[in-house]
């Protein structure tokens, strides 16, 4: 699995706009996208929302976001309007516990 997260560092006089884009353009991304296992918005006001992304394999995330997906982020139409700066995007794989 693989943890994909991208932050998105926001004007505050846009933030709730923005809060409510994001939320409404990933509500179908799990029938759109079927490696993505889960996936979750987080908020930090007055400027700071990640998206956070889980992926049964790295062949899912090709197929969402490019043969580049390790260091391009998806970037929706219009979103830089809302943006401080670029998108900052990391991902992790999940370490087991037992």
């Amino acid at each position: 699995m693989i943890v994909r997260v991208s932050e998105a560092r926001v004007r505050p006089e846009r933030f709730e706009e923005f809060r409510e884009s994001i939320v409404s353009a990933v509500r179908g991304f799990p029938a759109r996208h079927p490696g993505l296992v889960a996936h979750e918005v987080l908020v930090a006001p007055p400027h700071s929302l990640l998206y956070v992304s889980r992926w049964r394999s790295e062949e899912d995330l090709v197929a969402y976001a490019g043969k580049n997906w390790r260091d391009e982020p998806v970037v929706l139409p219009g979103e830089e309007e809302y943006l401080l700066g670029p998108l900052e995007l990391r991902h992790f794989t999940v370490a087991p516990l037992d």
